[in-house]
């Protein structure tokens, strides 16, 4: 089954660059027995929100999921690896020595409908102090951010949304020309 993830940094580690960051996160996913199906560009982003940090390099990765992994599996070893690059989860939103996100596995949708509705449909202002207690599949934000889109749509063009039937290349074109813009290839 298709596994859709999201990688970013904007912090060093260990002495190497977000880039570098990046690079290995991919090198110890493989090392945690996925397969890295293909791999995005990297892309210079905004920190989100604005102003509040170093900008990020994000890219995004096809990862195949066997038989032995479930998604509560999966997620725990991207936590793994976060871990392994110095992720600490103190700040929603926050700087980070590396974050990879579950965006998607298959056209699967956790944990129903109207919870990921409810979620994906949450109002920004509310968005920074309510987190979900469970996994949510499709990730509720990941149509609403171009540093996700862009270098999503480099691996996974026509990967479409369970729920809202549209492709990754539309959310992308539905964003504001502006958020597009600003993520800079590297």
């Amino acid at each position: 089954m298709q596994v859709l993830v999201a990688l970013g940094a904007n912090l060093p580690f260990g002495g190497d660059s977000p880039t570098e960051t990046l690079r290995k996160s991919v090198t110890a996913l493989v090392r945690q027995g996925l397969e890295v199906v293909a791999l995005s560009r990297f892309f210079a982003t905004p920190c989100f929100p604005m102003g509040a940090g170093p900008d990020y390099i994000n890219a995004a990765a096809v990862l195949a999921m066997n038989g032995k992994n479930d998604c509560t599996s999966l997620l725990a070893i991207l936590h793994v690896v976060e871990a392994e690059f110095g992720r600490e989860r103190v700040q929603r939103w926050g700087m980070r020595t590396l974050d990879i996100d579950l965006l998607a596995v298959g056209d699967l949708v956790l944990p129903d409908a109207e919870t990921q509705e409810c979620w994906r449909t949450l109002p920004a202002d509310a968005q920074i102090g309510s987190t979900p207690n469970r996994l949510i599949l499709p990730h509720p934000r990941l149509q609403d951010r171009a540093f996700v889109l862009v270098p999503l749509a480099d691996v996974a063009p026509g990967w479409v949304h369970p729920l809202t039937g549209q492709s990754v290349k539309q959310m992308l074109e539905a964003l504001p020309a502006a958020d597009r813009d600003a993520v800079k290839l590297l």
